[in-house]
């Protein structure tokens, strides 16, 4: 089956360009140069992956990604010309799954699309038919993607949600950042290290953790992070 990208940027150049670019590489390209009109879409189709822009008139592409994983786990990349760091982790905070500044070389873009395809390809084969993971108070349904706390749901952004199950998955083990990130993202890189401990921290905080008590995440100094399968 075909993979299918939905491009979300008001340079319509831009998009032109990358249709024609992607599509030498078997992929079929839909674009759209109003980001409010994203979510419509969505509704009605089901892309295996989506680029934004940032800088767009009426809708930036950080709030875009933000509406887009409260409902869908769908692979996000931004492509903006905010290369800053401070705009990197703040599009992977959004949820994006990773972040290319431009200017940028179209064989990188490619390359980081099939890396991320193959991965969430990968997550969807190594789960059960019936993904379920349960700790004590915790449960979690990987199939839905719907996590749990003595009954009542957790609001998770998809960060929170893959770190709360590679921790399940690990429990008493210590889990150092790049472990984590990599497991994020896929990439090596120490200038997301922030956004580890900032996705963990929210994470803690939905959890209830409180650091005077017993918590679901034990802080390992200078090695990582801990899950405590019983709080």
């Amino acid at each position: 089956m075909q993979n299918r990208i939905l491009i979300v940027d008001d340079d319509v150049k831009l998009c032109r360009m990358l249709s024609r670019y992607l599509a030498e590489f078997s992929y079929t390209v839909d674009s759209l140069n109003d980001p409010t009109e994203a979510e419509g879409y969505l509704r009605r189709s089901s892309p295996s992956i989506i680029i934004l822009d940032v800088m767009m008139p009426k809708m930036n592409g950080f709030e875009l990604c933000k509406r887009i994983r409260r409902e869908s786990d769908i692979p996000v990349i931004i492509l903006s010309a905010r290369g800053g760091v401070e705009d990197r982790i703040a599009g992977l905070e959004a949820g994006a799954d990773d972040y290319l500044p431009k200017p940028f070389e179209p064989r990188e873009l490619v390359a980081r699309i099939s890396s991320i395809l193959k991965r969430a390809e990968g997550r969807q084969q190594s789960q059960p038919s019936a993904g379920g993971i349960d700790h004590g108070r915790l449960n979690v349904d990987t199939d839905t993607h719907r996590a749990f706390l003595d009954g009542t749901e957790l609001e998770l952004t998809r960060a929170e949600f893959v770190i709360l199950c590679l921790m399940l998955r690990n429990p008493y083990r210590v889990l150092d950042r790049d472990k984590i990130f990599n497991e994020l993202k896929g990439l090596d890189c120490d200038a997301f290290n922030r956004t580890v401990d900032v996705t963990v921290s929210r994470l803690r905080t939905k959890l209830g953790d409180d650091p005077k008590a017993p918590s679901f995440i034990k802080t390992v100094w200078g090695e990582g992070y801990m899950f405590i399968a019983e709080k």
